[in-house]
């Protein structure tokens, strides 16, 4: 038998009065397509989005999250990245591509933040699969690159690493 969800309210820079419900176990029970190998901690430990990320997001997550993460609540700083390179198209670039879901207006980090919390929605289908398309950079930095040659298409590998995907071992 489960236990009733847990109710989230978010109130940051991006959304006022937001709820939303943790209806599965953190980090667990994830659909069989998704399977990242990085968990949001690690992720914001090792450096993505040039630390601006989730500056002001530190209520909606656990603290443990922001212990050891590399952010830059100012601006936007490449060299915090694992890979020391700017891999990311502005927010503005998002939203005209159509790729941001309204309850997720950070996009799709923010949507795998809650994901792995626990919260299940509409767009999780969707999401998921932009996740699995995300696979072809990874061949590309397995074709093109020696094993573990980290200098090797820091772009790219940097890309992944902002979609759960960790090729610092290929």
């Amino acid at each position: 038998m489960r236990s009733e969800a847990r109710k989230i309210v978010v109130n940051d820079l991006m959304q006022r009065n937001y709820v939303y419900h943790l209806t599965e176990p953190a980090g667990r029970n994830f659909h069989p397509d998704f399977q990242p190998q990085l968990t949001p901690k690690r992720m914001l430990e090792l450096g993505v989005f040039g630390g601006k990320y989730m500056t002001d997001c530190g209520d909606e997550y656990p603290e443990s999250w922001f212990k050891s993460a590399k952010l830059s609540p100012r601006k936007k700083t490449p060299q915090i990245n694992f890979f020391k390179v700017d891999a990311s198209l502005p927010l503005s670039e998002w939203r005209r591509r159509g790729w941001i879901y309204w309850e997720d207006p950070r996009g799709w980090f923010q949507w795998y933040c809650r994901y792995y919390r626990g919260r299940r929605c509409e767009d999780d289908l969707r999401q998921i699969k932009r996740w699995v398309a995300m696979k072809r950079h990874l061949t590309q930095v397995q074709r093109n690159c020696a094993a573990k040659d980290l200098d090797c298409r820091r772009k790219q590998r940097q890309a992944l690493l902002h979609w759960a995907y960790d090729s610092r071992q290929i």
